[in-house]
């Protein structure tokens, strides 16, 4: 259903979405609403369109209904005050969505995004700029990081969330180490054949693996070979 979903405005791809189940929420509505994709992609004319893009530097930004499963899979470990890791951050769009999940009049949380190619790093901060997040980033209420995603970002864990956005081949301990006590993941794990993995730890710290969807997402990688050779 999900290719139906396609608008020519941010709110009509929201809606279309919603219509179509890809999520229920309306808290994921009202985020999504208040984030338009236009300032997170490379060719504004595809701003609304269900699919994914290329952002440049062999990276990728996922279709809009894939971004609201995993704001809807979270949702739980998403509410005012909490405190999330997007791995693989990209464009910044889904820190922007998870910011305006996680923060409130009277609780603010803390968003991490983390990716591995520093020109995006840099533009995902003028991304969320023009999109009125600039006192957020300012403050810390978002933060984007240059670093190897799959380490994860142990100095601002644990995370009540952690979102990965490309597929790992095995799940990374790392990650799962720092998901706080209660929280999930959503992450994508395999090879030629994904699955997005639903990680869940309880306040016991006990982990449980549910797979719940095929998925199809570029690898978690190096960056380049062309710039490690620099």
């Amino acid at each position: 259903m999900a290719w139906r979903c396609s608008g020519s405005t941010n709110a009509e791809l929201i809606a279309n979405m919603s219509r179509n189940a890809i999520f229920t929420s309306s808290r994921v509505a009202t985020a999504m609403n208040n984030v338009d994709r236009a300032h997170y992609v490379l060719d504004k004319r595809d701003a609304y369109t269900d699919s994914p893009q290329p952002i440049g530097h062999g990276a990728t930004i996922s279709a809009p209904h894939m971004h609201a499963y995993a704001a809807e899979n979270l949702l739980s470990f998403l509410n005012p005050g909490l405190k999330v890791l997007d791995v693989g951050s990209g464009s910044g769009y889904l820190c922007a969505v998870f910011h305006h999940l996680t923060t409130s009049e009277d609780k603010n949380g803390k968003v991490v995004g983390i990716e591995h190619i520093p020109e995006l790093v840099e533009w995902s901060k003028e991304n969320v700029k023009k999109d009125g997040l600039g006192k957020a980033l300012e403050n810390g209420e978002i933060e984007f990081i240059t670093g190897d995603g799959r380490l994860g970002h142990p100095e601002g864990g644990p995370y009540d969330a952690i979102h990965v956005g490309a597929a790992a081949p095995t799940l990374p301990k790392a990650l799962v180490t720092q998901l706080a006590s209660p929280g999930r993941m959503f992450i994508p794990v395999g090879t030629f054949s994904q699955v997005i993995m639903q990680i869940d730890k309880d306040k016991q710290g006990n982990v449980t693996e549910k797979e719940i969807l095929d998925v199809m997402y570029v690898p978690l990688t190096d960056a380049p070979k062309k710039r490690r050779e620099l």
